[in-house]
């Protein structure tokens, strides 16, 4: 094991770059899905613009917003293995906020299959609430990695 992790040592920027990439992209489909479903609420099942919003939606989803969650967490822990940051105390922290937003992930998943199937009972309003929690998460995530609060 010390092998390979001196092994991926070697690849630490290009893996951090691929986790930070990845961790945008899969930012920006969390922020974007929700917000698709604030204006699929505004159109009537069935009809062409929400037929037209079903497919933006399937493929935010499944081409963008779920590799990129895969993708994150493939590469973080690989990072804080490689760097021994899985000790810190901050990335416990941040670890328990990516589990809340991969939770929020799935409650996107939930309402896809939802509007998917032409049974959504949530509204407008609803979404835009739904649409700001990962921002606050990111920030919070975000805090944790540059300040490092719990460091001694």
């Amino acid at each position: 094991m010390d092998a390979l992790r001196e092994t991926l040592a070697n690849y630490l920027d290009w893996i951090l770059v691929a986790h930070i990439v990845a961790v945008i992209t899969w930012m920006s489909a969390m922020l974007y899905l929700p917000r698709l479903y604030v204006y699929h609420t505004q159109t009537q099942p069935g009809s062409e613009s929400s037929e037209r919003f079903k497919v933006m939606e399937r493929k935010l989803l499944k081409g963008i917003m779920n590799p990129s969650m895969i993708a994150v967490w493939i590469l973080g822990p690989t990072l804080a293995w490689i760097t021994g940051a899985y000790l810190d105390t901050w990335l416990h922290v941040k670890f328990v906020l990516v589990i809340a937003l991969s939770a929020l992930h799935g409650l996107n998943v939930r309402h896809w299959r939802a509007f998917a199937e032409d049974r959504n009972m949530h509204s407008a309003r609803y979404f835009r609430i739904v649409n700001e929690l990962p921002a606050v998460l990111m920030v919070l995530i975000v805090i944790l990695v540059v300040i490092k609060p719990f460091e001694a």
